[in-house]
């Protein structure tokens, strides 16, 4: 039985990931921003445990990880969760920039050094849900654009660290994808929100799964899923 420690399982495409591979009877190590979530995700899916840290502290996962028992062994390191505000450049201010560096790169690149030896130990795989935006940036993604950008350069950096260890990093790039983020967007956009148009995190979650499963004479580096409507 594969152990999986998943971020942003409670909606979206983390959700879709955590049904899968709780269903198949796999181990589940959930992120929560607090206990109270913690709670609520362990009772979606019996049987896993919450790791409790807040993404938007990075400065602080050390910390909270300290004081709650981490794994031995992981499977896979799943970085799913994330934020987006847009903005023209000449609008955001910092706060804004520290807000979505701090949860979609700087948190995840914390978790996964504070779990690397899990990782090593278990020839473990990182895997990074990225976005459309960390290929290409269009106005008003600039702060978005940015993290996911980073987030890429981390991946690709951590790859060439980790090979001789065994551990294996994929980056998954989700065009849009129907989630409460899109609905999110959508409304900043200014634009009707119609999920039918996008492409279902099913679909994407059946990505990252392959990428987990394959076996270990292969491996998935970079991997881009566009709406096919």
């Amino acid at each position: 039985m594969a152990t999986h420690l998943i971020t942003g399982a409670g909606s979206g495409i983390g959700a879709a990931v955590a049904a899968r591979l709780h269903a198949r009877g796999d181990e589940l190590i959930l992120l929560a921003r607090d206990a109270a979530r913690g709670k609520e995700l362990t009772a979606r899916y019996p049987g896993s445990r919450a790791l409790v840290a807040d993404l938007a502290d990075p400065d602080r996962i050390s910390w909270a990880f300290s004081h709650q028992a981490l794994p031995d062994r992981l499977d896979s390191l799943l970085h799913v969760a994330g934020i987006v505000d847009l903005g023209p450049v000449g609008d955001l201010r910092p706060k804004t920039w520290h807000q979505q560096l701090n949860v979609n790169l700087i948190a995840p690149a914390e978790i996964t050094r504070l779990l690397l030896p899990s990782l090593r130990a278990a020839q473990g795989h990182v895997v990074f849900v990225n976005s459309g935006a960390g290929l290409n940036a269009h106005p008003d993604w600039s702060a978005y654009a940015a993290s996911k950008h980073g987030l890429k350069a981390l991946a690709d950096s951590l790859r060439g660290e980790e090979k001789a260890n065994g551990v294996r990093v994929t980056s998954v790039y989700p065009g849009r994808t129907a989630t409460p983020m899109q609905a999110k967007v959508h409304s900043q956009e200014g634009r009707e929100y119609d999920p039918q148009a996008w492409i279902d995190p099913e679909s994407v979650a059946t990505t990252i799964v392959m990428a987990v499963d394959l076996p270990r004479d292969a491996e998935v580096n970079d991997l881009t899923v566009r709406p096919g409507r």
